[in-house]
């Protein structure tokens, strides 16, 4: 067996500009494949793929996508079937998060964390069907989290459309399992070195402690010792974590599972 299960496997990436979407794309070309990334940083995604090409022997190409468009989550995935000739995983990655307190929670904004979670998943992953069903094959992967699995306070729009978009991936489980197509979520716990939370103007450190989403927090400090405290190994989770489960989930070694949400959460969900 090569010590590179996934070699020449052909991958769509969304997010890839940055954080775990980058890390997961060089990831992937390390493991021998090729990947076309979309994300709506468009000169991030491309500044990613140039870097990796170079420090790669793989194809690294990328474009501007928001994920919430129908008409260019289409050209992205007719993008990669014909410079790549098809697409045999997925990543569904591109996500955003704003939490606010329920009686406060501005209608707009929660509707906005909804269209991306959840209605651009559902783009990304019909697409992927698409194509994958003229090829009889594929592993999509949506990048969910652990409040996917548990309800979160101050957090309701997050959280409801990461609850939701495991009824997607199960859902669409069951109805492509004849084309062979495997369709399946990580549930990661949380990154805490992450540019999501560590962001100095808009990182979830800076969001939950004005949200008050930890009680008695008076420094950021404060709010990363809270979530630590909460997993049993004490530790964040890390882009490793997440990608070993990539790996794993894109790979035959998985090749008999569907419709799972695999939790990456250091034992904090179970």
């Amino acid at each position: 067996m090569t010590d590179r299960p996934l070699e020449g496997q052909r991958v769509v990436i969304t997010g890839g500009a940055q954080g775990l979407g980058e890390a997961l794309t060089e990831r992937l070309a390390r493991e021998g494949c090729d990947i076309v990334i979309g994300d709506i940083n468009g000169d991030g995604a491309e500044a990613v793929a140039t870097r990796i090409a170079s420090e790669t022997d793989r194809k690294i190409l990328a474009t501007c996508v928001d994920v919430t468009n129908e008409a260019a989550v289409k050209l992205l995935f007719d993008m990669a079937a014909k410079k790549l000739g098809g697409v045999d995983i997925a990543i569904s990655n591109a996500a955003i998060l704003i939490a606010e307190p329920v009686v406060d929670a501005d209608a707009e904004k929660w509707r906005a964390v909804m269209n991306v979670n959840l209605f651009g998943n559902f783009l990304v992953t019909r697409e992927a069907c698409r194509v994958m069903k003229k090829q009889g094959s594929g592993s999509i992967i949506q990048i969910n989290s652990k409040s996917g699995k548990k309800g979160s306070a101050r957090n309701s729009a997050y959280a409801a459309s990461k609850f939701a978009g495991i009824g997607l991936i199960q859902s669409v489980a069951i109805e492509m399992a004849e084309f062979g197509i495997r369709c399946n979520a990580i549930c990661p716990g949380n990154l805490l070195d992450g540019p999501l939370w560590t962001d100095p103007a808009k990182g979830l450190f800076v969001q939950y402690l004005e949200a008050g989403k930890v009680p008695g927090a008076k420094t950021i400090d404060d709010v990363r010792e809270h979530y630590v405290n909460q997993v049993p190994m004490k530790r964040g989770c890390t882009y490793k974590d997440v990608e070993n489960a990539v790996i794993f989930l894109a790979s035959q070694q998985s090749s008999y599972m569907t419709g799972q949400a695999i939790n990456v959460t250091g034992g904090q969900q179970m």
